[in-house]
């Protein structure tokens, strides 16, 4: 039988299942960028569904699946976020009606969770988590399923999904080529797997150890009770990693110690950063010079700055179009405010704005018609998501990162009509390249191209297209292939890490393009690079 306490059960099983493998799923990534975050995006929209079930007081099957939906496209992050809403959509549209499930309403179920989700997507691609819960679907409707338990049903589902999730390499080239399955499918996978674990009552599987997958960036992942982010690097002879992580533990969590017997750095969240600093001093040298704390106690201030740019762009005079646009980097922002935008989202590598907070950003603009930038590919659903729950008139432009979006930006003009905004903002997003430098979270071969851990790789237009030990020489062959297709300005937003602004001038004029740098304060990217 549906009722709350069920639903209560099966959801919070799916997300600890979820929440369970998220680092695993997190690594899980076609390009050695540290961008990963499809399992905190999965976790965060099942955490907003959960959230909202326990509070509800839906006392019939319907009431409870119009929370569940209302819920899950609401608090979807990211594309693989937005793609399990629409899958929700799909599975409450069918359990709404029914106050029992067998195992043909699983089957009806599934088939409208893979329908809805085949629909929303434009230009649906085999390989993802649409293959995942098309064949899940597939498997529950054969005929010798439909006449099992409903437990027994969901186990050949789940198997199948198993099936489907290992193959998705054979259907994506870039995926074989990585060595790695698809993130938002293996997610899928999970949460459907903790439902059954729900309905049986048995523990849910030991997780692949993912030790080796851990960097400083995923770790950040986990909410943390300490305040202080710490980092410091240990250098000595002999020293034992096994020791300091021992000693470091009790000061905190989310510890991180890497190197050798020379050297360690060590990564801790805690309230003593001076006390986990003495524990690395007692064995080696730590240099003042390396060492990072950063307060992460800084939530209550951000919202605070956010419900201040709402309340300033709903106070703002009226015009005939807004502009509201995601973006990270504090310089970023401010070009954004500059070019027009009445409100700009913090989000976008590693940290996707939900479609809640979106809206929440077009309803605030004091205008009927909003035009949004989500700057980033993982957020461009949500974005559309949001302004189809809209009542005003919401553009999506496409734009796919902060280059791209600075450069339509630039050709936002509030007093023209939505339509002549839209048209011209997206024939400047058509003739910009744009390049990519950050540093290769892992080894692989992608593109064609062979990244070391730890080198800097290039992107251009969304592929990888040059790596080396050295920035520069990745740099130069950005610039020459801006040259060589006839580009003559070059725009770079130096983030964090980035080399000296004159610098970079220099390599871009010594071309005979002209240069445009600013500060961007972007993380994970040192440069991002736009070509007219």
């Amino acid at each position: 039988m549906i009722d709350h306490a069920t639903v209560m059960r099966l959801t919070t099983c799916s997300l600890e299942s979820i929440r369970r493998h998220r680092r695993r799923i997190n690594a899980l990534n076609v390009y050695p960028v540290p961008d990963g975050d499809t399992g905190t995006n999965l976790e965060k929209t099942m955490e907003g569904i959960v959230e909202a079930l326990a509070r509800s007081t839906a006392t019939t099957t319907a009431q409870l699946a119009a929370d569940a939906q209302r819920a899950a496209t609401m608090e979807a992050k990211g594309n693989s976020g937005v793609i399990l809403s629409t899958i929700v959509r799909g599975l409450a549209r069918v359990l709404g009606e029914t106050d029992r499930v067998d195992a043909t309403v699983l089957a009806g179920a599934l088939r409208a969770g893979a329908t809805t989700a085949y629909q929303a997507v434009k230009v649906p691609v085999e390989g993802t988590m649409l293959t995942v819960i098309r064949e899940m679907a597939e498997e529950a409707e054969l005929p010798d399923a439909r006449a099992l338990s409903v437990v027994e049903a969901l186990r050949r589902v789940v198997a199948r999904g198993e099936d489907a999730v290992e193959r998705t390499p054979e259907m994506l080239d870039k995926l074989r080529e990585a060595g790695v399955v698809d993130a938002g499918g293996a997610g899928l996978l999970e949460l459907v797997r903790g439902a059954l674990h729900g309905l049986t009552g048995e523990p849910l599987p030991d997780v692949p150890d993912v030790t080796e997958e851990l960097t400083e960036d995923s770790i950040h992942h986990d909410e943390s009770e300490f305040r202080y982010c710490t980092v410091f690097v240990i250098e000595g002879q002999e020293l034992d990693l096994d020791t300091l992580h021992a000693q470091l533990e009790p000061l905190g969590d989310s510890l991180l110690v890497t190197g050798d017997e020379t050297v360690a750095k060590v990564h801790v969240h805690t309230d003593e950063p001076d006390g986990a600093i003495a524990v690395g001093k007692a064995v080696g040298v730590v240099d003042a010079a390396r060492v990072e704390i950063g307060d992460m106690h800084s939530q209550a201030a951000e919202r605070e700055g956010w419900l201040a740019q709402l309340h300033a762009a709903a106070q703002a005079p009226p015009t005939e179009v807004g502009l509201v646009a995601v973006a990270q980097g504090p310089g970023n922002a401010r070009i954004l405010r500059s070019e027009g935008a009445a409100i700009v989202i913090e989000g976008g590598q590693t940290m996707n704005p939900s479609v809640g907070q979106i809206l929440e950003a077009v309803t605030a603009v004091n205008t009927d018609n909003v035009i949004v930038l989500p700057n980033n590919p993982n957020v461009r659903l949500a974005a559309e998501n949001a302004a189809a729950e809209s009542t005003k008139d919401v553009r999506v432009i496409a734009t796919g990162s902060v280059p791209e979006g600075i450069v339509a930006a630039f050709e936002f003009d509030a007093g023209k009509d939505v339509d002549t905004n839209e048209a011209t903002m997206k024939e400047a997003v058509g003739r910009v390249a744009v390049g990519e430098i950050t540093r290769a979270s892992r080894s692989a071969t992608v593109d064609g191209v062979t990244a070391a851990e730890g080198e800097f790789l290039g992107m251009l237009d969304g592929r990888a297209f040059a790596t080396d030990a050295e920035i520069w020489a990745v740099l130069d062959a950005l610039l020459d292939s801006f040259s060589a297709e006839g580009h003559s300005l070059v725009q770079v937003l130096r983030g964090e890490g980035a080399p000296a602004a004159d610098e970079i001038e220099a390599r871009i004029e010594a071309r005979g393009l002209e240069p445009d740098v600013k500060w961007g304060g972007q993380p994970h990217y040192p440069l991002l690079l736009s070509a007219e």
